[in-house]
């Protein structure tokens, strides 16, 4: 979900349909250890940490909503440039009724809440994913949160809500598809780059590194796309424990394995 596709599209893409941004070199982080450029993470475990607290699933919920500032906060410091968050996803609609009545609750106190000292620390916010089932005060919050912070620059924070990696990479077919059809574009000049600017995260680096908190060991239809050659980390850590040093280790890792994309080290 993107604010405007089409135009999100464009701005990906320069005359040729090649990527217009760059990727930037990682920063060393606190420890010395080189930071991902771009960091997704798939936050899990909230309901499991409360029924291992005998608390109510509420109380997990809320707990995770009150890590993502500290996260992101701790991203920035440790030099990431690019921060993707997978919040809420096309199939979790099918969990009961109050259950998904709260996340949209903690949605909008989020967005309430915490969007000051975000763009006060120089974040940028965007929402990917289909936002057309949300309520309108949620699409026009989204929009406002947007608009805000769109000049910031020290980290480009992007939460995904209403997200699946099969949905962004169907939407991507189907914007370059209408563009064939009204003669804009040459489907024989379709290419990976034309491809990638056409989804949600179109003109971000790929994800150099993803952590799914939780203990599960799997990317739940998040980012289908972007993450072929992605470093993936795994931690037992539920995400409402999951906090900068844990953030410090899975950068310490990360900076420990050999990246060769297919070549020989």
């Amino acid at each position: 979900m993107t604010s405007d596709p089409d135009t999100s599209t464009a701005s990906a893409l320069d005359a040729q349909g090649t990527l217009t941004s760059g990727v930037p070199a990682g920063e060393p982080a606190a420890d010395g250890a080189t930071a991902p450029v771009h960091i997704g993470i798939i936050m899990d475990g909230n309901h499991r940490w409360a029924r291992k607290r005998r608390l109510p699933g509420a109380a997990g919920h809320r707990a995770g909503a009150k890590r993502l500032r500290e996260v992101a906060e701790a991203c920035a410091d440790a030099g990431v440039r690019y921060l993707t968050l997978f919040a809420f996803s096309t199939e979790n609609w099918q969990r009961p009724s109050g259950e998904v009545n709260l996340l949209m609750d903690l949605m909008r106190h989020v967005m309430e809440n915490d969007l000051e000292e975000l763009h006060r620390r120089n974040v940028r916010l965007r929402i990917i994913g289909d936002r057309s089932r949300f309520a309108p005060d949620i699409q026009r919050k989204m929009q406002e949160c947007e608009a805000l912070t769109a000049s910031n620059t020290t980290l480009n924070l992007s939460v995904a809500v209403n997200f699946g990696g099969r949905w962004d990479i169907v939407e991507a077919a189907r914007k370059l598809a209408r563009a064939a059809a009204d003669n804009t574009l040459d489907p024989d000049a379709i290419d990976e780059s034309h491809f990638a600017g056409a989804t949600s995260l179109g003109g971000l680096p790929d994800p150099d590194l993803l952590i799914r908190t939780g203990g599960e060991h799997r990317i739940s239809n998040f980012l289908l796309w972007h993450l072929a050659y992605t470093e993936l980390y795994f931690t037992e850590a539920y995400w409402p424990d999951f906090d900068a040093s844990h953030l410090t280790a899975a950068i310490t890792e990360f900076s420990q394995r050999a990246r060769r994309f297919g070549r020989r080290s």
